[in-house]
């Protein structure tokens, strides 16, 4: 049975917006699982998306001791077949996809944040690393963004970038 996913990362609710965005809101409810790569900012985002439905989320270094007492750093789940992990922080771009690849050797995807920036790369060994930016604090970038995403029979198919 394929399951839907919603990515997304870097919140910061409320510093960079009061609630979640409604296009947010929607594709959480067209969600199987809503992956939130940390920096919620405020608990209240939690308690909002688990409203919406199942959320396999971390801390991100923005978030306090709140979030940090219920979220893990790093979060791993096998779906469908397929071994996701969720990390707040990668580090730089630049080295990436071979750090990730000796850091998280028996993953087959990486879901992060941080940097705001949309990223989705493969590494030479297959781990398919990323990156949805963020719904509510574009930074550099021209769109707020989300991910979403579908696992299905041992893959992950259906990746699509969403500009808000």
């Amino acid at each position: 049975m394929p399951t839907r996913l919603l990515l997304i990362s870097d919140t910061h609710i409320p510093g960079r917006a009061r609630t979640l965005p409604a296009a947010v809101r929607r594709e959480a409810d067209a969600a199987d699982l809503i992956v939130h790569a940390g920096d919620w900012v405020s608990v209240a985002v939690v308690d909002d998306l688990q409203g919406h439905g199942e959320v396999l989320g971390v801390y991100g270094n923005n978030d306090g001791t709140d979030l940090r007492q219920r979220l893990p750093e790093f979060a791993e789940r096998t779906i469908e077949g397929v071994r996701l992990g969720v990390v707040h922080e990668t580090g730089d771009a630049k080295g990436r996809e071979k750090r990730m690849t000796l850091r998280y050797p028996g993953l087959d995807v990486l879901v992060f944040g941080h940097s705001h920036i949309p990223w989705d790369s493969t590494t030479e060994t297959g781990l398919r690393l990323l990156n949805p930016g963020s719904p509510t604090d574009r930074r550099r970038q021209p769109h707020h963004t989300l991910m979403t995403a579908v696992l299905d029979d041992g893959s992950l198919r259906q990746v699509t970038l969403k500009a808000l």
